[in-house]
């Protein structure tokens, strides 16, 4: 039963309690406060057990009793103090224990609120647990963002019961630039691990173009169809994409296949390069197969594939001018210099009107390969982010694996990937190979002045710094696109507005 802020559970045993111990482990975030009242013996410390082992995903973590050391704290993928104030003499000792300073930097469990409830933030998780015949109810209280989340996670419990996972046990995975989260999923008595991907709806934002919000203008999946239909796709032609167990397409919850959890960088995080070859040759193989436009999902919903056209590729290069040069030099661009830049994209991409168009994945780079040496052929190379796939020049993903965003690739590597991919394409006859490396110079420049802006919207619209680190990279994989003759005014213009391999 569930109100508007209050969720009542009847926990029928231990593993229940258990399992609520998992989901809340996936709902919690750093400032959260979660107060666990309820008799003894009624569970709050197995509850807050479970939590920290879940989030440790470590089922044999030792979890004392903080009841005589009023605290006890927890490194973990989110640092974790657990509070028992059982014996705590005065609420005002909540400070001393480094209570605020917990709870800044993460989460704050705490048996026996009670005894502190005047110094616990007002905007609190309580969760109380009474006896219930042979089992236990939880009665949960929040609001805001902090209800919405434990609803999520609760709807995702639902989905598995559902599916027939009744008894599995979740564990966080990884969440991503996106609005999409992963959990890893294991039903009971096997080592089999399935992912579960937490994609919910939200709402579309602001129009930024002739009425439709960025997403629409830049064609980007806003549901779990587009994935789906692809995936489907995909292994009808013999690629490694993950079959779909179990979608809920209103909620966006989906179960998949786990392709494997090996990438293709090192230990150090460098590219292996036979990895990388294989990348490109399954590319290569895609490039060279027919894809229908229109996919059939459901007996209500074809899929159809959109184009990445003109509005699409000018949307995306213009995060340079809206975010990337003041960035650097202090100064937006003029309103000349954005009417010079924007035509020479109209231009460029004019010239884009005979190359070669298939299906893009959009983002084939290393974060979005698994590598599956075990497999023959194009299965060796596992594909897990094609949602935001698009009809459009097949250079396009090519550029976006031999100069990956996110790893260094040197230029030994980058000759010997772009000389596997030309002759595997030569080789399938019919190919223009000047018209396609022209396509190449273009695709690159617009991913990485795509990439340049988008570097600096995320510190400074979003608060992530780190992506930061990949700009040199970005600007000297710019430089190399704009070798090519075609690129001759872009070029010009990157050097008068001050854009170039030097920013750090």
């Amino acid at each position: 039963m569930t109100t508007d802020d209050t969720i009542s559970l009847f926990l029928k045993d231990e593993a229940a309690t258990i399992r609520l111990g998992e989901d809340l482990a996936l709902a919690l975030k750093a400032g959260d406060c979660l107060a666990l009242s309820g008799d003894l013996g009624a569970g709050k410390s197995s509850l807050a057990r479970a939590i920290l082992r879940a989030i440790a995903d470590d089922d044999g973590l030792e979890v004392p009793s903080p009841t005589f050391t009023l605290v006890q704290s927890y490194d973990l993928r989110i640092p974790v103090s657990h509070f028992d104030l059982y014996r705590l003499g005065d609420p005002g000792e909540l400070t001393e224990l480094g209570f605020d300073e917990a709870l800044q930097n993460g989460i704050c469990l705490v048996e026996w609120p009670e005894m502190a409830a005047s110094e616990l933030p007002t905007e609190r998780i309580t969760l109380t647990l009474t006896h219930e015949g042979d089992g236990r109810r939880a009665t949960i209280s929040a609001a805001g963002a902090q209800a919405s989340r434990i609803r999520r996670v609760l709807a995702i419990r639902d989905f598995l019961n559902e599916a027939g996972y009744a008894d599995a046990k979740r564990r966080f995975l990884t969440g991503d630039a996106s609005l999409r989260a992963y959990e890893a999923i294991y039903r009971e008595n096997t080592e089999r691990r399935d992912i579960l991907m937490d994609w919910r709806p939200h709402p579309e934002g602001p129009p930024v173009h002739d009425g439709k919000p960025y997403p629409k203008v830049a064609h980007l999946a806003q549901n779990a169809y587009p994935f789906v239909a692809i995936a489907d796709t995909l292994r009808e032609r013999g690629f490694a994409a993950p079959e779909i167990y179990k979608v809920d397409y209103e909620q966006g919850i989906l179960l998949i296949e786990d392709l494997g959890t090996e990438g293709v960088l090192d230990d150090d995080g460098r590219p292996i390069a036979e990895r990388y070859r294989q990348s490109v040759a399954c590319l290569a193989h895609l490039h060279s197969m027919p894809f229908p436009r229109d996919i059939p999902v459901s007996a209500a919903h074809t899929h159809h594939i959109p184009d990445f056209d003109r509005m699409a590729m000018k949307m995306e290069v213009q995060l340079v001018l809206d975010w990337h040069i003041a960035w650097k030099r202090g100064t937006a661009p003029s309103d000349a210099e954005r009417q010079e830049y924007l035509a020479i994209w109209d231009a460029l991409i004019d010239e884009l009107g005979t190359a070669e168009k298939n299906l893009l994945l959009r983002d084939f780079h290393s974060p979005n390969i698994i590598w599956r040496g075990q497999e023959p052929g194009i299965k060796r190379i596992g594909l897990i982010d094609f949602q935001d796939a698009m009809i459009g020049p097949t250079a396009y993903d090519l550029a976006s694996i031999v100069q990956d965003a996110r790893v260094t690739i040197e230029p030994e590597l980058f000759r010997q990937l772009m000389d596997d991919y030309l002759t595997l394409r030569r080789a399938q006859g019919g190919f223009d190979e000047a018209d396609f490396l022209k396509a190449w110079a273009i695709m690159s420049a617009q991913r990485n002045c795509k990439l340049a802006g988008l570097w600096v919207r995320l510190l400074q619209r979003d608060g992530k710094p780190g992506y930061l680190r990949h700009m040199p990279r970005t600007l000297a994989y710019l430089q190399v696109a704009l070798e090519h003759e075609a690129l001759a005014p872009l070029r010009d213009w990157c050097a008068r507005a001050g854009i170039g391999q030097s920013e750090s």
